[in-house]
């Protein structure tokens, strides 16, 4: 079903059935808004994988409502408990880099086992599945009134002239459920008045930044360019990038950053350049295990055809998708790369900013210790 009016003010959605989970297709934006019904399990799992779905929060919301449609479809099982939990697994394996994936299912599967009757399961997971997305909802809303101050700071060091951001993929509320978490920060300055701009890189092979956050910044009506990849260094070498503010999909507490692929390049470059590099991410995204990022998080490399192709409008007013190189040539597709902790500034998280690194990480998080 394809929705023109109006438009959905979140990725993901309980339909009024109270039944389906209702997402939009970021496969399709910013051409078309298609809203998409997810009704098992299989569907889940193709939403995720296949990126209809995608960003570190909005995946773990994802799955924590894909254990409650797990649970709706085994309600009926003779084996209830056996049947919930092999689609528990099978929804985490969907994709491997996002840390929130297992912990929104993980999360909302000891909310089902926690009740002995299966018709209050469903009700458990419905309730935890919720909770899971109006947390990261607020979370998000703490990240950009954190993370607005930063802005300011530079804001009042340029005597009140543009700021400019740099940020790589889509970390916005496509992202996550609201807000985002790079974007944040930035929404929270302009809604301040703030003199803000926002060079968005276009983030090859699949373009997010260039289809999904110049769409959102522009219904925002922020000012924004869409830059090559390969240009942010250029620009820092310029003066014409104040801040670069990304987010990610799995950061462990010792500060390595797992993002979008050519993430480590710009904090090389802003490094270079004196530029601060900061990650915003709420708690859900730290990886309170891993102590090296660059040994121990997995890197997903997908199909090879996303970086042989690209997709397009047309001028009749058809999205097609064409080849970009020769047909015999290989392609290989790493979705994310690390950042390691030294090229990191700081970390801007639902309870304040930090340095990237152990120490800070677990002040603003003792529990964790």
């Amino acid at each position: 079903m394809t929705e023109t009016d109006p438009a959905p003010t979140r990725p993901i959605w309980l339909a009024d059935d109270k039944k389906r989970v209702q997402i939009i297709d970021q496969r399709m934006l910013p051409h078309n808004l298609v809203i998409v019904d997810l009704t098992t399990v299989d569907q889940v799992i193709e939403a995720i994988g296949e990126m209809m779905v995608r960003g570190a929060p909005l995946i773990g919301v994802t799955g924590a409502f894909g254990v409650f449609i797990a649970v709706q479809n085994a309600l009926e099982s003779g084996d209830f408990e056996a049947q919930v939990r092999k689609e528990c697994l099978r929804i985490k394996e969907a994709r491997p880099t996002a840390v929130n994936l297992a912990w929104g299912v993980d999360r909302v599967c000891a909310a089902v086992f926690s009740k002995s009757n299966p018709g209050d399961c469903l009700a458990a997971a419905l309730a935890e599945a919720s909770a899971i997305a109006e947390e990261e909802v607020d979370n998000c809303r703490r990240i950009g009134e954190h993370g607005v101050s930063l802005i300011e700071a530079i804001r009042r060091e340029k005597g009140g002239k543009t700021v400019n951001v740099l940020t790589h993929c889509n970390a916005g509320w496509l992202a996550c459920v609201e807000h985002g978490t790079a974007t944040a920060p930035i929404y929270k300055a302009f809604e301040k008045g703030i003199d803000i701009h926002v060079w968005v890189d276009e983030t090859r092979p699949l373009n997010q930044g260039a289809r999904l956050t110049a769409w959102e910044l522009g219904q925002r009506g922020v000012a924004h360019t869409v830059i090559t990849d390969n240009a942010g260094g250029h620009l820092m070498q310029h003066g014409m990038v104040d801040i670069v503010i990304v987010g990610t999909d799995r950061s462990t507490y010792t500060g390595d950053v797992a993002n979008k692929i050519g993430t480590y390049l710009k904090a090389l470059a802003a490094r270079d350049n004196n530029i601060p590099f900061y990650v915003a991410l709420p708690s859900s995204t730290f990886d309170w295990e891993m102590t090296d990022g660059l040994a121990q998080i997995p890197i997903e490399e997908r199909n090879p055809d996303e970086v042989r192709c690209v997709e397009g409008l047309c001028p009749d007013g058809r999205v097609e998708k064409v080849r970009i190189v020769p047909e015999k040539s290989r392609a290989a597709n790493y979705a994310f790369d690390v950042t390691p902790a030294r090229l990191v500034t700081g970390f801007i998280t639902e309870r304040g900013v930090c340095g990237a690194n152990r120490d800070q990480v677990l002040a603003l998080f003792p529990e964790k210790r």
